[in-house]
């Protein structure tokens, strides 16, 4: 699989020749979505899903399909037609992949805040997205992690004990555009040491084996 990291919560796998694409947000390029045939979404927070983004892609794919908790979908009625529901714990397939979704739900920012449906995704068994969490995947031998870095709910041992209990051969920065280049920076040192893992923050369109 080659996959390519854009902006922010994006990534984007493929693999002979299918294009796989999860979390098409607002903060990312709309590049991420040429030639897609399947999209996965890991909840409704707006710099993960992007629905104008989102129609327009499917306009230009209509074949293409949209893989999201039951939550998400109801949000995405004039897409109805395109859009499967998944459940933490299922296993289909999307773009020729195979995906499982795991967790279930978004990681808490405040007791004041609702907390919304959050699936994480496994494809082929060994690259992982956890979306706005830090479940970690149970069953599965995972090579490639994208953690996430910067957000109002996380502080940064979490995401070095996240790594280390996923235990990746490597590990991507994901959620990277709430933080100036100081604190990735900082970030990116203590990550690099603490985590375990071979980490490192992939530019926006930087591809790499997975």
């Amino acid at each position: 699989m080659r996959v390519t990291k854009f902006s922010h919560a994006c990534v984007r796998v493929v693999r002979d020749g299918a294009v796989l694409v999860i979390d098409p947000g607002g903060f990312s390029e709309r590049a991420a979505l040429d030639g897609v045939d399947a999209i996965l979404i890991t909840h409704e927070h707006a710099d993960h899903l992007d629905v104008d983004k989102l129609a327009d892609a499917l306009d230009k794919r209509p074949d293409a399909k949209v893989y999201t908790h039951a939550e998400v979908a109801a949000k995405l009625g004039a897409l109805n037609g395109v859009v499967h529901t998944v459940t933490a714990g299922e296993t289909f397939t999307a773009a020729g992949m195979e995906i499982r979704a795991h967790g279930g739900w978004h990681a808490v920012i405040h007791p004041d805040i609702p907390v919304v449906p959050n699936l994480g995704y496994v494809v082929e068994g060994r690259l992982y997205h956890p979306g706005d969490s830090f479940d970690v995947p149970v069953d599965a031998d995972i090579e490639t992690l994208f953690v996430p870095v910067t957000a109002p709910w996380l502080k940064v041992s979490e995401a070095i004990d996240f790594v280390r209990q996923v235990a990746p051969r490597r590990a991507y920065a994901l959620h990277d555009s709430l933080a100036n280049d100081n604190g990735l920076g900082l970030l990116d040192r203590l990550l690099g040491q603490y985590s375990g893992a071979e980490y490192s923050r992939l530019v926006p369109g930087e591809t790499v084996d997975a």
